[in-house]
């Protein structure tokens, strides 16, 4: 019997059926899916010092279990001492199995320990998908509090094949994504 997360298990087994209903879609191919999650980390004080994006690649691949990349500036911009091609930040993208056992892990374990939480604000880009932005990175139970020497930020983007942010809305809160009450923007 081969490995399946309980996220997708759930998806495919609750979620389905009921955004169905909920949509009154004809088919389940309707039905949106989670189809990637992106963890990026800009860091533009990595110009002056580049052991901070060596140590973000590594917090970043401890977090998704997953190695993270290096992203490159797209162009120059003096005013910052900042040349094309340049590292200034780092990525790492999930699918498939990981994407799955990262987002319940999200869930069930570091948004918790967020001090004051009381969910995730309701922010889609208009397309369905949604960037949820991190301000700590020791949230995160993958990363020893006593080997950090600066406190940085992630986005979280949640990509989905929703055609509009009500659907991908719907598709996040039945993952159990803690949204604060939705507000129309």
């Amino acid at each position: 019997m081969e490995y399946t997360p309980n996220l997708k298990r759930k998806y495919k087994q609750e979620i389905v059926p009921r955004l169905k209903e909920e949509f009154a879609y004809k088919s389940v191919m309707q039905v949106p899916t989670l189809e990637k999650i992106v963890l990026n980390q800009g860091l533009g004080r990595a110009i002056a010092d580049k052991k901070l994006l060596d140590i973000a690649i590594e917090e970043l691949s401890n977090i998704a279990g997953q190695k993270a990349v290096k992203t490159m500036s797209k162009k120059d911009i003096s005013n910052f001492k900042l040349r094309r091609k340049m590292p200034i930040g780092a990525r790492v993208t999930l699918r498939k199995n990981t994407m799955y056992e990262f987002l319940e892990r999200l869930i069930s374990v570091s948004l918790p320990r967020v001090r004051d939480f009381k969910g995730v604000a309701y922010k889609f880009d208009g397309k369905g998908n949604y960037t949820l932005g991190i301000t700590e990175q020791i949230i995160f139970p993958e990363i020893d509090i006593d080997k950090i020497d600066k406190i940085t930020g992630m986005n979280i983007t949640f990509v989905t094949s929703a055609k509009t942010d009500e659907e991908g809305y719907a598709l996040l809160r039945e993952f159990g994504v803690p949204f604060k009450n939705k507000k129309q923007s």
